[in-house]
């Protein structure tokens, strides 16, 4: 995970500040909504349903904090208001189709009822964290609620599955995902934007609240794609965990 951090310091800054600033770890849990091509893409039904479950381990550099003195950093607007955090996250999920379609009486409906889906991906990345309010304040138990918003990128492995309950799916598959279906596993990339808030549980421990979207630079996470007009946007999933993080050397 710490190899990812040089995407934003460089290699030898890296390694310089690790030993310095302060570092938390956590593990985080939560249903995670896949947005892809099983259903329609913002329907109720859709959204609501094709969910799964993730789990993660973050690791943190706190700046507002120096591990070498146990004492505060000398304070600079970006040591006392910007955590980096790096993740490694597993998440899977049953995708089925919903919607008008798939609720007809028809063959059609039929085979797409029928058609299951698993996602099932790992990410590995690093996202820079804003804190609007003082780290080093709330450290010191000036509030008890630190709200953030994030932006970073992950590497993605995924590897997705499809069959459908009526037989062999080539036999039984809809029309319109003929010839567009993969059960070949791959990576990419996605981008993170999320937001949440930690609630001071102890000195050296938070709870903490996340809102992730990300956005994969791929429309086969599901094993699904097709070239039809309502294909415009690559996979999405929505992720709201929660969890506990530890502070090291605090």
């Amino acid at each position: 995970m710490l190899g990812l951090l040089f995407f934003f310091f460089g290699k030898g800054a890296a390694s310089a500040q690790v030993g310095l600033v302060g570092q938390e770890i956590g593990i985080v849990a939560g249903p995670v909504a896949y947005f892809t091509d099983y259903g329609l893409r913002w329907n109720l039904e859709t959204n609501s349903s094709n969910v799964g479950l993730g789990i993660g381990l973050v690791y943190y550099l706190n700046f507002a904090y120096r591990a070498d003195c146990d004492c505060y950093a000398r304070y600079s607007y970006f040591n006392d208001h910007f955590r980096v955090r790096a993740e490694v996250d597993y998440h899977e999920g049953e995708l089925n189709h919903y919607g008008p379609l798939a609720q007809k009486e028809s063959t059609g409906g039929e085979q797409l009822r029928a058609m299951i889906g698993k996602a099932q991906v790992y990410e590995v990345g690093a996202h820079l964290e804003y804190y609007p309010l003082s780290i080093r304040d709330y450290t010191a138990f000036a509030y008890p609620i630190a709200p953030y918003v994030s932006l970073g990128f992950n590497f993605v492995g995924f590897d997705p599955h499809t069959y459908s309950t009526l037989g062999p799916l080539e036999e039984h598959i809809f029309p319109t995902f003929d010839g567009y279906v993969s059960q070949e596993a791959g990576s990419t990339w996605s981008v993170v934007a999320g937001g949440g808030f930690r609630y001071k549980l102890g000195v050296s421990s938070d709870l903490v609240m996340n809102m992730q979207w990300r956005y994969y630079d791929t429309d086969w996470l599901d094993g699904l794609d097709h070239d039809n007009p309502q294909n415009k946007f690559n996979d999405m999933m929505f992720w709201l965990n929660f969890g506990y993080i530890y502070y090291l050397n605090f």
